[in-house]
C-alpha cells in the first residue's frame, strides 16, 4: 500500500521511523515529498519527491491530486495545506485516493482560530482560561481592564499561531532592558507592550488571558472519526533535563476523549493542557503529530502506526499496546550526515 506524507512539520520524520520499525510485513511503501532537497526525511522514506514551491492554495492541491494519479497513492496524509485539503477529499477519492485528514475542513478551521473555539468550548472538567480578543490598542486596555481585576497575571498570544509564537507575559514591573538581561523566557514588558501598541494602529487578531502557572500536560492521541483509540498523557518537567513522566491523569483524558468526540478527530493529533490550582485546562489541540511523538511511543503505543493501520484496514485489525504510565522518557538528539 502506497502512502504519502507531503511537506510537513519536522516529527514526520520521527512518524515515517516508527511506522516502519512495526510494519515488519512490509505492508506500507512509505512516500514524502519536500521542496528542500536534502530534507533528512529522505533517509527514512522508501521514495523522495522534490515539491514545488510558490503555489497558491489551489494550484498546490492540483498537483497533490496529480501527484497521486501518478504515483498510485493509497493513502495521503497531508501536512502543507491540511485544512483545505480536508476540504477536497472527492477529488482524491477519484484517483484512488483516501485522505487521512485530522478532521472536517470546519473543524480544522475553527480549531486554528483560538478566538472561536475559545468561545465556543465547552469542557466543563478542563475549561479555557479567561480570555479577551483584542485588534487594537482601545481593545487590549478595555480587555486588561476587565481582566486584571480578576487574575493576578496576564499573557497575550496570536488567535493564529503554531510553536508558541508569539506567546508573552505580560510583566509589570519591569522594562525590556531588564527582561533581557534576566534571561526571562516569554516575557514582555506591560509598558513596551502598551507602547508598541499604539504605534501599530491596528495588527492581527490577539489574545488576552489569564495566565495558568501549574504544570503542563501534553496529550499524543489517535483517533478514529471522533472516537478516541489511544492517547499517551507526558507531564513535562520544568527543570531542564528531566525529561518527562507519563502521567495518565483520568480527567485529562476524560477532557480529551470529549474534544476528540465533539470535532470528530481523525488519526494523529495532540491536545495541550496546563494546571490551575490544581485542576487541568484546555490550552489548544493541535491536529498533526506533536514534536514529542517519539516519546510518546516509548510508554508503549506506536501512534504513526496505529493511525495509519487503523485507517488502512479499520482499527478492529490493529493490537493496541497498553501504556506504561508513570515512566520517564526523554529525547536524544542524533547527528546523521544528509545525503
Amino acid at each position: 500500500m502506497r502512502v504519502w506524507f507531503n511537506r510537513s512539520f519536522s516529527s514526520v520524520h520521527t512518524a515515517i521511523d516508527l511506522i516502519r520499525q512495526a510494519d515488519t510485513g512490509e505492508r506500507f511503501t512509505i512516500i514524502h515529498s519536500n521542496p528542500n532537497p536534502k530534507s533528512p526525511v529522505a533517509r527514512v522514506a522508501h521514495a523522495f519527491h522534490l515539491e514545488p514551491t510558490g503555489l497558491a492554495t489551489p494550484e498546490y492541491i492540483d498537483w497533490c491530486v496529480a501527484f497521486c494519479r501518478e504515483h498510485q497513492v493509497e493513502i495521503f496524509v497531508p501536512g502543507r495545506e491540511a485544512t483545505a485539503i480536508a476540504g477536497v477529499h472527492a477529488r482524491f477519492e477519484e484517483v484512488g485516493t483516501r485522505v487521512l485528514s485530522a478532521a472536517s475542513e470546519a473543524s480544522l478551521q475553527l480549531i486554528h482560530d483560538k478566538a472561536r473555539f475559545y468561545a465556543e468550548t465547552d469542557l466543563p472538567v478542563a475549561p479555557v482560561a479567561e480570555f479577551r480578543h483584542f485588534e487594537d490598542a482601545a481593545g487590549f486596555e478595555a480587555a486588561w481592564d476587565l481582566l486584571r481585576r480578576r487574575h493576578a497575571k496576564l499573557c497575550v498570544k496570536p488567535s493564529h499561531s503554531i510553536y508558541g509564537l508569539g506567546f508573552a507575559v505580560l510583566d509589570e514591573t519591569r522594562n525590556s532592558a531588564e527582561l533581557l538581561m534576566a534571561g526571562a523566557e516569554y516575557h514582555v514588558s506591560l509598558a513596551d507592550f502598551r507602547a508598541g501598541l499604539a504605534r501599530l494602529g491596528g495588527f492581527r487578531s490577539m489574545l488576552l488571558m489569564e495566565y495558568l502557572d501549574g504544570r503542563e500536560y501534553s496529550v499524543d492521541c489517535v483517533g478514529d472519526a471522533g472516537r478516541l483509540v489511544t492517547a499517551v498523557v507526558r507531564r513535562k518537567s520544568n527543570q531542564a533535563g528531566a525529561g518527562q513522566r507519563i502521567d495518565q491523569r483520568q480527567d485529562i483524558l476524560d477532557a480529551t476523549a470529549q474534544l476528540c468526540r465533539t470535532h470528530g478527530l481523525n488519526g494523529i493529533f495532540n491536545v495541550q493542557f496546563r494546571e490551575a490550582a490544581g485542576k487541568p485546562r484546555l490550552l489548544e489541540i493541535n491536529p498533526r503529530m506533536s514534536g514529542g511523538i517519539g516519546m510518546a511511543c516509548v510508554a508503549g503505543p506506536n501512534l504513526p502506526y496505529i493511525a495509519l493501520r487503523g485507517f488502512a484496514d479499520g482499527f478492529d485489525a490493529v493490537d493496541v499496546t497498553p501504556v506504561r504510565n508513570g515512566i520517564r522518557v526523554a529525547e536524544l538528539a542524533r547527528a546523521v550526515e544528509l545525503v
